[in-house]
């Protein structure tokens, strides 16, 4: 346990402290106020700490002028379908690698897992023929199911490790009463894995929403590009760097992440820690 009895001791730890709190909020604090600057006072040679005139210009007109409305809706619709997806196969894989005994369990749960060894874009490569040939390049569902490449073994080995500390002896007690395995696992089960299921979720949803090499590679229409690849191709690209409109519309399309995560954060950090000790 860190003493900190001692004045030495207090000064390295709040000045540590200091130092993590503007590394992971400055650049925060940066986006909101460039967001409120105006145009000139972007491109001052020395930048200021704090907009000497305050400026809504550049919300209107990413709300208003630009297509971010557009893009915040397909972001949301592949999202929250990739993430419903994502946590309903999770469920069922991770229930059946937990309460379940058969012949390849173990080899198929490691090959999942080794999915997470390769870096994205080598993925990417082996996907993009893939969606072509099935004629789902370009669309929604296409994106939808190169999300569940990544999102799918974690979140699978998250709710092994759930399940896994499920006691065994109420599902054998339902069993002996007569009810099915499926009855089982949705009557019993599910109602008390809440939890973590939301955390999946949320996971999913944070990974689909925060994505740009995928949706830059596999959207091409411009009517069906999500927040990243909108963001970028529209205020910061080879004709035109827009930073006041590129930090407003930033800011709004973070909202849905951050109040859906305020929202639901009870049960993310119970999620996460559902598991790790038995």
């Amino acid at each position: 346990m860190l003493d900190l009895s001692t004045p030495m001791a207090k000064i390295v730890f709040w000045s540590m402290l200091l130092l993590i709190g503007l590394f992971m909020f400055f650049p925060i604090y940066w986006l909101v106020i460039s967001s409120l600057k105006t145009e000139s006072e972007l491109y001052l040679i020395t930048p200021t700490l704090w907009p000497r005139e305050f400026t809504l210009d550049h919300f209107r007109t990413a709300i208003f002028e630009g297509d971010l409305g557009l893009h915040l809706y397909n972001s949301l619709v592949v999202s929250l379908s990739s993430a419903a997806l994502n946590a309903t196969l999770a469920v069922y894989a991770g229930y059946s690698f937990a309460k379940y005994r058969y012949f390849g369990r173990k080899p198929v749960m490691l090959f999942m897992l080794a999915a997470q060894m390769f870096p994205f874009g080598l993925l990417l490569i082996t996907i993009y023929p893939q969606l072509t040939n099935w004629g789902l390049l370009d669309t929604r569902l296409g994106l939808m199911v190169s999300y569940i490449v990544f999102a799918l073994p974690v979140a699978t080995y998250m709710l092994y490790s759930y399940f896994s500390q499920v006691p065994n002896e109420l599902i054998e007690a339902a069993r002996a009463d007569g009810a099915s395995d499926l009855r089982i696992f949705h009557t019993i089960v599910l109602p008390i894995s809440i939890a973590p299921i939301i955390t999946v979720f949320l996971y999913s949803f944070m990974w689909s929403w925060n994505d740009l090499l995928y949706s830059l590679t596999l959207i091409i229409s411009a009517d069906l590009r999500t927040v990243g690849p909108g963001l970028l191709l529209n205020y910061l690209n080879e004709a035109n760097s827009d930073w006041g409109g590129a930090m407003a519309a930033s800011l709004l399309a973070s909202l849905p992440v951050t109040l859906a995560f305020i929202a639901l954060q009870r049960f993310f950090i119970q999620g996460a820690t559902a598991g790790a000790v038995k």
